[in-house]
């Protein structure tokens, strides 16, 4: 066995390090059995050559100590700061990484909760700044709650005094409203039911659109169902974001798209006129803007040939055209081999400015904001009845003009 001088070294030697008061206050946090189990368990697999490193130290086992031939490991945790701990026994170990416990908790929670190496781990890094900040100044931040926006949600981070992740994940709308005024829910998977319908009770064919109902909160989840509750309701964002920041997001642009449209989408594929492809100009600046969709669109025309419309400002990438664009540009394909024809009527220039008003009011979905006694709003719902009862005939004809000439039309 090691002497008790070394296991004592392992508590003066260790708490010198913690002892700082200069940096941000830190919680207190007990060293969880299972982290240090873990410990143990990934330092039987290593030689003295191979640490297990930490921020700021690594633990190695040493192979020429006298009790590890006495069928017992002893350990050296070696520091930037302070020479090493040398011969350390398993609670002398466990009394050094209980003066560590932040840096070890941390390991722990990447390394065994979270695991995987993929879009969930770095998600759930990014959002405490992982890859950017200590672990004292990240434990610091979570004992005050890290607040993070994605989408229309809001997620907060907050850690336990045992080092662990927890999570609430809401509506940004209910930012700091009270949970017992929520309705709250633990399982991710309830988060299905929540997006299906907008606050009006309309179905949300996009699960991306900026039309997601508040009211609930998922206030304790723990690091994996956060990650399984968020691509619930934004799906596959999460995994898009992590190719691209990995350089491995796989675009496909509009012309694939469409080549690959069969039966009653194959007609999309003929749609394809106009200088500079503007027709394909238009449907990205109908559906793929900030106020219809929080996806920051990346797939161009083609390899070749960029759209000229913004992509938007989202934190996830759109990197095909979705099946709302495929859908409406199906529609508009059908519309748009109509004939153009000339009508003739007679407007105010009031009255022009007032159409132009009520199409750019329902286009970017502001005519409820719009109070019924504004009437100087030129969408508003009084003045616009009163344009119809003025211009409208019996038949429902613009300034009595009907759609189709006398005779066309009629079989």
């Amino acid at each position: 066995m090691a002497d008790s001088t070394s296991d004592a070294a392992a508590d003066e030697g260790a708490a010198t390090d913690a002892g700082d008061s200069d940096g941000p206050e830190i919680p207190e946090i007990d060293l969880p059995s299972d982290a240090f189990d873990a410990v143990l368990d990934a330092l039987a697999d290593r030689s003295d050559d191979d640490p297990l490193r930490f921020e700021g130290f690594a633990v190695v086992v040493e192979t020429d100590g006298d009790d590890t031939t006495a069928g017992e490991a002893v350990y050296r945790l070696e520091t930037a700061g302070n020479g090493p701990l040398t011969e350390l026994s398993e609670r002398g170990l466990h009394a050094a990484l209980t003066e560590h416990a932040p840096a070890v908790t941390d390991w722990y929670v990447f390394e065994h909760v979270v695991g995987e190496f993929g879009p969930r781990r770095a998600f759930l890094r990014w959002i405490e700044d992982a890859d950017g900040e200590t672990v004292d100044a990240r434990y610091a931040a979570l004992a005050e709650g890290i607040e993070r926006a994605w989408g229309e949600l809001r997620i907060t981070a907050t850690i336990t005094d045992r080092g662990e992740r927890r999570y609430d994940v809401r509506h940004a709308d209910d930012a700091g409203v009270p949970v017992d005024e929520l309705n709250a829910y633990d399982d991710p998977l309830d988060a299905r039911d929540l997006v299906t319908l907008d606050e009006k009770g309309r179905y949300r064919p996009l699960k991306t659109a900026p039309s997601l109902a508040g009211g609930w909160v998922f206030p304790d989840l723990g690091p994996r169902d956060a990650y399984e509750a968020v691509e619930t309701i934004y799906p596959a964002t999460v995994a898009n974001w992590h190719r691209e920041r990995e350089g491995e997001l796989d675009v496909t642009n509009w012309r694939e798209t469409m080549a690959r449209q069969s039966g009653i989408y194959g007609v999309v594929k003929t749609w394809d006129r106009g200088e500079g492809h503007e027709h394909v100009n238009w449907v990205a600046e109908a559906c793929c803007d900030d106020s219809q969709c929080l996806k920051r669109r990346e797939w161009e025309y083609d390899d070749e040939t960029e759209l000229d419309v913004d992509g938007g400002e989202g934190v996830f990438p759109c990197r095909e055209p979705c099946s709302v664009v495929v859908s409406a540009a199906r529609k508009w394909t059908k519309l748009e081999s109509e004939q153009p024809r000339t009508y003739e009527f007679e407007l105010t220039p009031s009255e022009k400015e007032q159409v132009e008003a009520i199409i750019d009011a329902v286009a970017d979905g502001r005519i409820d904001d719009i109070r019924e006694a504004d009437t100087k709003e030129g969408a508003n719902r009084y003045r616009t009845r009163f344009l119809r009862a003025k211009l409208f005939d019996d038949e429902g004809n613009l300034a009595g003009v009907p759609t189709e000439p006398d005779g066309e039309g009629e079989e």
